[in-house]
């Protein structure tokens, strides 16, 4: 991604240490080597949380794509001019985030909620998922215990089929479906969501320190798992249950979720 940021403002955050590249297993590459992830930062971003100011430490990072290997496909394009990529790339480049609470890379197990973006629910407030309240509930726990970062994986939405089809999911499950069969009847998969990207950024941040992994999703552990990043312990997160997500949570808790008997 940042072959096509002026070199000297490249060279200039490699000088600050402000932007690193990092192979699979979260070390950092400063010679040789493929990288695999890029993360820049931190940016300091003040959030309220439970009526305080807490400076957030925010990471942006991105999967490796290096300009060259989409102009070498260019040249089977018709007017597959540099610009026309460069634009192409930046507009579908899935730029995720660690937004780390003061005292998170220096506790021994932080708590860290790995957290799929929902627009409907983390921005628009829709009460259709869980996921807004959990986000907040997440902050807070952080918070109180002195440290602690929500992993936010933005090229999720859905589960990882987008935003348009999400949409259209909803109109399906008010027909009847659940949320994984309304997936299904759109040819899509029940959950193609990959979590290696943030399993990389952790043990880089971490220095491969375990973690207490808020979630209810095993899934999310399992694939944390096997990307290296130990868990010292799954924490249950449930919050904002309500008349219309109950029917949804139900179907994550058929699916595997660790949720309670008397949803």
């Amino acid at each position: 991604m940042f072959s096509y940021v002026d070199p000297s403002i490249r060279q200039l955050l490699i000088d600050s240490h402000q932007l690193v590249d990092l192979d699979r297993s979260g070390r950092e590459i400063r010679d040789a080597g493929t990288p695999f992830i890029s993360l820049l930062g931190p940016v300091t971003i003040p959030r309220n949380i439970d009526g305080e100011e807490v400076p957030l430490e925010w990471y942006p990072f991105v999967r490796r794509v290096e300009l060259t290997r989409v102009l070498k496909v260019a040249k089977d394009v018709n007017g597959g001019e540099s610009d026309i990529f460069r634009t192409l790339l930046q507009t579908n480049m899935s730029v995720n985030s660690v937004f780390a609470l003061p005292g998170f890379r220096d506790k021994s197990e932080p708590l860290v909620r790995i957290h799929s973006c929902c627009l409907t629910g983390d921005i628009f407030g829709s009460m259709r998922c869980d996921c807004g309240p959990q986000l907040e509930a997440a902050l807070s726990m952080m918070k109180q215990e002195g440290g602690g970062a929500v992993v936010y994986m933005s090229g999720h939405e859905g589960r990882g089929i987008g935003l348009w089809a999400k949409a259209v999911t909803y109109l399906l499950q008010d027909d009847g479906q659940d949320t994984y069969e309304a997936n299904v009847s759109l040819g899509l998969p029940e959950d193609p969501r990959d979590f290696s990207d943030a399993a990389s950024v952790l043990r880089y941040l971490l220095n491969d320190r375990p973690i207490r992994l808020l979630s209810n999703n095993p899934q999310k552990r399992e694939q944390l798992e096997d990307n290296g990043q130990v868990i010292a312990e799954a924490v249950s997160l449930v919050s904002g249950v309500n008349d219309h997500n109950i029917r949804y949570l139900r179907s994550k808790r058929r699916k595997g979720h660790k949720l309670p008997e008397d949803l």
